[in-house]
């Protein structure tokens, strides 16, 4: 007797072969047979109607803090996904010595703008080094996770405050590539790094002090076991991001070893831009180099509020500052002091944006009657500017009204299509776990398959998964997985094909520290399996039975090569 069998399904395989019906039968946590089943499962799921394919891989990820409190790292695994990569963009909470913890939490609150408050009581800091880390997050873990080491945290490491001042010397370098080693020896898929990111202080993180020479020798341990190097490049400047791409490409050939770099994104301002970017990772790839930019499925949604700095305002310096630095009491006073507010106001008009914002949400019930409501709409009705009229309604609400900028970029169907269908483009940059307040990318496979499958038609089905599944499986180096093939690892996806989408982004109050964050529920997704175990269906929600596992990027061996 069969652990489990799932009939009657259409699989999609992820080879990018055409679609098949059978049955799939599982033993233990890996597929066991895949045809016709006659013998019986102990469980049995029935997917007539439905698509059976590979449990879709994220590879951008900031779950490092969550996973302390849910290895489930709700909601992605609803969404179908069954291994996460977090770790990106050179921060991870390991290695990390107890007096750098605090630095750590503020790069992560800045960088990728989770509240402090969550930190303080959602992690109980029982580790330091990047094997501690790996056997904490194994508790309770329903969810695979390839997790990336930081190369910021790895300079904090060795360096201690230095690491944020200056380059390496040979003898740092050289501690550097032994604790690299550690983490890879101890579950790390590969090494993130950024060339754009700042901290709390909003001076650079620790990995922008780092000379050519120093990634290099980093690059060089990644040889030794054959894993990725991921990095965030100067992205706003495409000559710059060129650059970036083209050492990426240096080292992967002199190393052979695969790189990404992330975010890759299409704007009408800079669809030249992209196409220049794109026509010089063709290149290197023809050269036998391996880098890999990453695309997101979804259009550039913000959502912010003045009581937390957000994105929204990081070209706008004196916003940014006010907002950063500022305590709620000295937010409101700049914003009621006429002459400042007269200076920020006009700082903001040199962006036309504001008129379609809309209004999210207020507390205040005089305020009711905006609510979805553009500034535009909102200042005709007040007798006022949008820009202005965004500044009233946030000291009335004493900075908490919520306002949405959405679709700012990354909204050409036609232009993201050509992208996603790119043989040399990565679907990722979904940053689920980090940005909270800002947007929720939670849905971003969903969103692959309901809009540009089901209904631009722009990639079948096939296309899609392959996409999301074995290409991301290859890529990264997980052996074993994204592929439906006997002997492999029983991750799989359940879903309806024609109706799998993301939900509408709602509020939820469901973070440490009374914190709140926006989520997207699946929707069209029926049954994720992760290791041969039902780990949440759209009936019961998550099961207890946790099966996630830690991904180590080992060498793939010849079952996981074919499908490079």
């Amino acid at each position: 007797m069969y652990d489990l069998v799932i009939r009657n399904g259409t699989v999609v395989d992820g080879s990018g072969l055409p679609s098949y019906k059978a049955d799939i039968a599982i033993s233990a946590n890996r597929i066991a047979k895949i045809g016709r089943v006659a013998e019986k499962g102990k469980k049995e799921v029935n997917a007539a109607g439905k698509v059976v394919s590979p449990g879709f891989i994220d590879p951008h990820t900031h779950f490092d803090a969550q996973l302390l409190w849910d290895g489930y790292a709700k909601p992605a695994l609803s969404h179908g996904v069954t291994t996460i990569v977090p770790g990106n963009c050179s921060l991870s909470l390991a290695p990390l010595k107890e007096k750098h913890r605090m630095k750590l939490v503020g790069m992560f609150n800045q960088i990728e703008e989770m509240p402090l408050k969550a930190f303080k009581e959602g992690v109980a800091w029982d580790w330091e080094t990047f094997a501690e880390y790996i056997t904490r997050i194994r508790k309770g873990l329903a969810i695979n996770v390839a997790p990336l080491v930081g190369h910021s945290v790895i300079r904090l490491w060795v360096m201690g405050d230095a690491a944020m001042e200056r380059t390496a010397n040979a003898e740092e370098i050289a501690g550097m590539q032994a604790v690299l080693r550690e983490c890879l020896d101890a579950g790390a898929i590969g090494l993130s790094t950024s060339y754009v990111d700042m901290d709390e202080t909003l001076q650079p993180v620790p990995s922008r002090y780092a000379d050519a020479d120093e990634v290099d020798a980093l690059a060089s341990v990644l040889g030794e076991y054959g894993r990725i190097l991921q990095i965030v490049p100067e992205f706003y400047d495409p000559d710059l991001t060129i650059a970036r791409l083209d050492q990426l490409a240096e080292l992967s050939l002199k190393y052979s070893i695969p790189t990404t770099f992330s975010p890759l994104f299409v704007n009408a301002d800079n669809v030249e831009a992209v196409d220049r970017v794109m026509a010089r990772v063709d290149e290197q790839f023809a050269r036998g180099a391996r880098v890999w930019p990453q695309v997101q499925t979804r259009p550039i949604d913000i959502s912010f509020c003045f009581a937390v700095p957000s994105l929204m305002f990081i070209r706008l310096a004196s916003w940014y500052k006010i907002m950063r630095f500022g305590t709620p009491e000295q937010i409101m006073a700049a914003f009621s002091d006429a002459e400042t507010r007269k200076k920020l106001v006009a700082e903001a008009e040199q962006f036309p944006i504001w008129p379609i914002l809309r209004l999210r949400a207020v507390n205040t019930e005089a305020n009711q009657k905006y609510v979805g409501k553009t500034l535009a709409e909102i200042a005709a009705m007040r007798g006022t500017t949008a820009i202005d009229a965004m500044i009233d309604l946030s000291l009335e609400e004493k900075l908490d009204a919520h306002f949405m900028a959405a679709s700012m970029g990354h909204n050409s169907d036609e232009k993201v299509s050509s992208m996603l269908k790119h043989p040399r483009v990565h679907i990722g940059a979904s940053d689920g776990g980090a940005h909270i307040l800002s947007f929720s990318t939670y849905g971003d496979t969903g969103y692959l398959f309901g809009h540009f499958v089901r209904n631009l038609k722009a990639m079948s089905l096939e296309e899609a998964v392959k996409k999301v599944t074995s290409d991301t499986a290859a890529i990264w180096g997980i052996p074993e997985r994204g592929l439906i093939r006997a002997g492999y690892v029983a991750d799989l996806v359940i879903f309806d094909p024609s109706t799998i989408d993301r939900g509408e982004e709602v509020y939820v109050q469901d973070v440490p520290g009374d914190g709140s964050r926006y989520v997207r529920d699946a929707r069209g997704v029926d049954t994720v399996i992760v290791g041969g175990g039902v780990a949440w269906t759209a009936k019961k929600g998550y099961a207890k039975d946790t099966r996630g596992k830690i991904l180590p990027g080992i060498e793939a061996d010849a079952r996981s090569l074919e499908i490079a």
